[in-house]
């Protein structure tokens, strides 16, 4: 894999749309998330209004649970007098729990199948899975992807709550959760986290939860001040090198390989620019 990177060339890597990337700054750092406009626009639309209302200011990392999520949320979302306002954006949307198939949509078929699709894969640098017998594709709950919470209706989130999966990949979540994006840089201080003591991994106290200083859209930040990163693309002669030398490793070590890979085992490279180039 190092020396699959080693090689790549300009045209391999993608810069982040500013557009559609979220800053979340924490006390400790920033998190760096990647929004999938293609799979959920109408959640990656209002996940922007409510950062640029600054609806998510001051809020806080509520639920840490084990080998499962983070969620951030407003502490005071069950207390009317006390809830946080929405001032433009919505508080629910209809779910975009998949989107209708679309040949032209960009996809890099893994080979080895999958248990909950018959195709998976990865488009625009995000885990999909597909099935062209219904007509669908949708994002998978991988790792660092992120969510819109929502209570039983299917309608009840729009992007108030929204969680990050930090466990193994809780893909029975796939086509119940709207997923809108993934984390691209800053995973290990949302992993990291002391895990919630009640159920869920809630915590029980209000000095346990971690404050979220606040969530800005990239294309509001000076330029200066933005995180310059860059993502293999996955549409890349690269990137499906890349696939095959996570299916068999070669190196040393390795003394069986495995011969297939899981959608959620492939690595999405991500690299930072030093200095703003190349």
């Amino acid at each position: 894999m190092v020396e699959i990177l080693s090689a790549s060339k300009p045209g391999d890597w993608r810069s982040l749309d500013p557009e559609n990337t979220l800053y979340v700054e924490f006390n400790t750092g920033r998190v760096v998330i990647e929004l999938a406009p293609v799979f959920a626009p109408r959640h990656v639309a209002n996940v922007k209004a409510l950062a640029r209302e600054h609806y998510y200011d001051g809020l806080a990392i509520v639920r840490v649970q084990d080998n499962y999520v983070v969620q951030l949320a407003d502490p005071n979302a069950e207390k009317p007098e006390l809830a946080r306002r929405i001032q433009q954006a919505q508080k629910t949307l209809p779910a975009e729990f998949d989107r209708a198939f679309d040949p032209k949509v960009p996809f890099t078929r893994l080979p080895d199948g999958d248990v909950y699709a018959r195709e998976v894969g990865f488009s625009y640098g995000f885990p999909v899975a597909r099935d062209k017998r219904t007509g669908k594709m949708w994002l998978a709950h991988c790792y660092g992807m992120v969510g819109a919470g929502r209570d039983a209706p299917a309608d009840s989130g729009g992007g108030t709550e929204l969680y990050v999966v930090i466990g193994h990949a809780p893909r029975h979540l796939d086509r119940n959760v709207t997923l809108l994006g993934r984390v691209v840089q800053g995973m290990e201080l949302l992993s990291a986290l002391p895990r919630g003591s009640v159920a869920m991994g809630f915590y029980d106290k209000a000095e346990q939860r971690v404050p979220i200083k606040a969530i800005r859209v990239a294309a509001d930040v000076l330029e200066a001040e933005r995180s310059a990163l860059e993502v293999m693309r996955a549409d890349t002669a690269a990137f499906r090198a890349l696939i095959e030398s996570r299916r068999n490793r070669r190196e040393d070590w390795f003394h069986f390989q495995a011969g297939r890979i899981e959608l959620c085992n492939v690595p999405i490279p991500v690299r930072v620019i030093k200095g703003g180039v190349r």
